[in-house]
């Protein structure tokens, strides 16, 4: 879809490139109406615009020193997305099998590819070594020895690094903080020293890194600065030991807004803060944003079902629900949520719900709108990152469509699912009568 009509922008562009202009919300040069109108709703629009502006400013802020940027897959998997990140010299930051494929598949070249997680299967082990990624991150000395007995087996030399727990309050949300001691990540510092004796005895063991992830949604710097630094006190000490790594890996977790009023460090102002650290280091210093660079960059359009008054409550029932978007109930996150198109209507409190059987198929609670009625649309911001990556298939619904808009363009990145995508592995012919009378009759019944 090219050439709609887009109208004059008014406003200045400043962190992303959704804004309104005479009361219209636009994507880019795209009026977002126009977009729900062809594509239909619910519907992922993300501008590569921020994309790209995001991922920029976090490159210039190294300013020269030797860097990766590895976009982190699990904030959004798609294809296109991944692609994005590798034609702007970035790799990945993948914690599967399958988003290391996916990576591949969008040209993203393995040297730039960091495998995290930590539970990785003897197969996702095996499929990382043969795809020759820069290295795995591993998180204990278990999964150290696996890897050692699959290179071996393999007679390929393991690149790897140690994933330390630096012990660091990233002040966020407990389900998605990683970097404390409580937490199943990685390993302290003595286990990690033990981590790093036991790679030096294997000699199928490259060690050629060390790594670290603090949480996500870290919406401060100075948690980073702490944990950087336990970071490269441990690395010289290996470097006295005579184990000159070629990557620290910072992690990633950079906060994306909420809402442009915040007050939230800039992609940039992260790297910034930690970069006299790295002044006197010569190795490849590794960062893994993900939602920083994607999260704003993307909004879900959901459209009005009904609107009704229930127990002394305004509800506005949209068709897209916790399948399609579930940070607010898993998260509590208070995502903005403004119409598509402005009016002068009176405000109005209403509870944001979706069409789910689940009390907690909500996507705001108490927000205050213009009068809605059905048919109108609604734009929930800051949907780039874990929303179509976490969504499903709940109550048999069919996961929305997803375009991609730049400038007055806007392509299809992944196609809506239909009743054949909910069907297709799903099989009919091992349930038979036979077998449910035999079963009754097992049963007495």
């Amino acid at each position: 879809m090219a050439g709609f009509d887009s109208g004059v922008i008014a406003e200045e562009i400043l962190m992303d490139f959704f804004r309104y202009s005479k009361g219209e919300l636009y994507c880019e040069d795209m009026k977002a109406s126009r977009l729900a109108g062809f594509f239909g709703t619910p519907l992922y629009v993300y501008s590569l615009k921020t994309f790209v502006r995001h991922f920029e400013v976090i490159d210039r802020a190294f300013n020269g020193k030797s860097h990766i940027i590895c976009y982190a897959a699990k904030a959004n998997s798609n294809l296109s997305i991944l692609k994005m990140a590798g034609l702007l010299g970035g790799g990945a930051d993948v914690v599967s099998g399958g988003e290391l494929r996916l990576a591949l598949r969008a040209g993203i070249k393995p040297n730039k590819i960091v495998f995290s997680g930590v539970g990785k299967t003897d197969e996702e082990i095996e499929f990382a070594l043969k795809s020759r990624i820069l290295f795995i991150a591993a998180e204990s000395i278990q999964e150290l020895e696996s890897i050692t007995r699959i290179a071996k087996r393999l007679k390929i030399i393991a690149p790897v690094a140690v994933r330390v727990n630096p012990d660091i309050d990233p002040r966020t949300h407990p389900h998605i903080a990683t970097g404390l001691k409580k937490t199943k990540f990685g390993l302290g510092e003595s286990e990690s020293k033990k981590a790093y004796n036991f790679i030096g005895t294997e000699k199928w063991l490259n060690p050629v890194g060390i790594s670290m992830h603090i949480g996500s949604q870290v919406g401060y710097v100075d948690p980073y600065v702490d944990a950087a630094r336990k970071i490269v006190n441990l690395y010289k000490y290996l470097k006295k030991k005579k184990l000159p790594l070629e990557y620290i890996d910072i992690g990633g977790g950079w906060a994306a807004y909420f809402r442009p009023e915040e007050n939230i460090p800039e992609p940039g102002d992260y790297v910034s803060a930690m970069y006299d650290l790295f002044s006197d280091i010569k190795a490849t210093i590794i960062v893994e944003p993900g939602r920083s660079i994607i999260g704003n960059a993307g909004i879900l359009i959901m459209k009005v079902i009904a609107v009704k008054r229930s127990g002394g409550k305004n509800y506005c029932i949209v068709d897209a629900g916790m399948n399609d978007f579930i940070r607010p109930v898993l998260y509590n996150a208070n995502h903005r949520i403004e119409p598509v198109r402005r009016t002068p209507e009176c405000e109005i409190l209403y509870d944001i719900v979706g069409p789910l059987c689940e009390s907690g198929d909500f996507l705001s609670r108490r927000l205050k709108l213009p009068k809605v009625e059905r048919g109108d649309c609604l734009a929930l911001f800051t949907a780039g990152a874990y929303g179509s990556s976490m969504s499903s298939n709940y109550n048999s619904r069919v996961r929305p469509l997803e375009i991609a808009v730049a400038g007055r363009n806007a392509m299809v990145i992944r196609e809506r699912e239909t009743f054949k995508d909910l069907v297709r592995n799903q099989k009919l012919k091992g349930v038979t009568r036979e077998i449910i009378n035999n079963l009754k009759k097992d049963l007495d019944l």
